[in-house]
């Protein structure tokens, strides 16, 4: 009902005018029943009006079939064009789990995590496909949404009018977290754009401040390298999201709470607390080194 992108208005449009034809066919209808209410009278009951027969064959069989038969070559329309792929200049994979949402950039050999960034105005193909249950791919303020299903690479098109961030959910039920599979389309300038795409391509530089030199080390020497991975490190692990650009993503756990310094702490000491049933176990580390691990994390963009 807001749409930022022409295939979510396309998708607004046909909802207008089927939801205007669904109000009128009602009010018609009423109208109809209101008029024999008030105008009934004991008919004889071997006489038949003479427009009854016309007005079950005209309006019970003839204006239904008409009414839904122009809908549903409009539906057909809408359909094709939301299959268009257009000009696409840039290829996104992403690929569902539970509870969480893998986004890679293959062409650029980038890959992070729940947050999907696009440049405005151009379309971005979008292969979608799951890594074990049945998921959905959903941001209605850009489009329609498309069934990641095993075994099979889906394909959409989406294109953002204007810069913001669109809200995205998974919107086929995949298990006791469906409802904490949130992730976010950004929709950037093309140059911006562009800037995070290069600073994803080098990865973080090795760091020099103490206390994030100590959290690298934290990272790599305790059980986070078993399952993330991070670029430019030895960590390279697929069990869990590449953490390269932890620090920038706009949420933690897909959507479950605000990226934030505390939750992040949070959610490294006991995501199950935060995301039950989600497949990242409890840590326990000493005050200092969790701090210095969350300042690291936190500087990775």
């Amino acid at each position: 009902m807001n749409p930022a992108g022409p295939g979510a208005r396309t998708i607004n449009e046909l909802w207008w005018l089927m939801f205007g034809v669904a109000t009128f066919v009602v009010l018609l209808v009423g109208g109809l029943v209101f008029t024999a209410i008030v105008r009934r009278r004991a008919p004889d009951p071997r006489l038949s009006p003479p427009w009854a027969r016309r007005l079950i064959y005209g309006g019970g069989v003839v204006f239904p079939l008409v009414v839904l038969a122009a809908l549903w070559v409009l539906v057909l329309h809408d359909i094709g064009a939301l299959s268009d792929p257009g000009t696409q200049r840039l290829t996104v994979d992403v690929i569902g789990h539970q509870w969480w949402w893998e986004v890679r950039y293959p062409q650029q050999g980038v890959v992070t995590a729940n947050d999907v960034h696009i440049p405005v105005g151009q379309p971005v193909e979008l292969r979608l496909s799951t890594a074990d249950v049945l998921h959905s791919f959903w941001v209605p303020e850009l489009t329609g949404k498309t069934d990641m299903i095993a075994g099979r690479i889906n394909h959409m098109t989406v294109e953002a009018s204007k810069a913001g961030v669109y809200r995205g959910q998974c919107a086929e039920f995949c298990g006791l977290q469906h409802a904490n599979m949130i992730f976010f389309v950004v929709a950037e300038p093309p140059a911006t754009f562009q800037q995070w795409l290069s600073r994803q391509v080098q990865g973080p530089s090795p760091p020099t401040d103490p206390t994030l030199a100590r959290g690298e080390q934290v990272f790599v020497n305790a059980a986070c390298v078993a399952c993330h991975a991070i670029k430019n490190t030895p960590a390279n692990g697929t069990l869990g999201p590449d953490l390269s650009n932890i620090g920038g993503r706009l949420s933690i756990g897909a959507g479950a709470v605000p990226n934030d310094t505390g939750n992040l702490a949070g959610w490294i000491i006991d995501s199950q607390g935060i995301k039950p049933g989600n497949l990242m176990p409890r840590m326990q580390l000493p005050a200092q080194d969790l701090q210095a691990l969350v300042a690291y994390l936190e500087s990775l963009r």
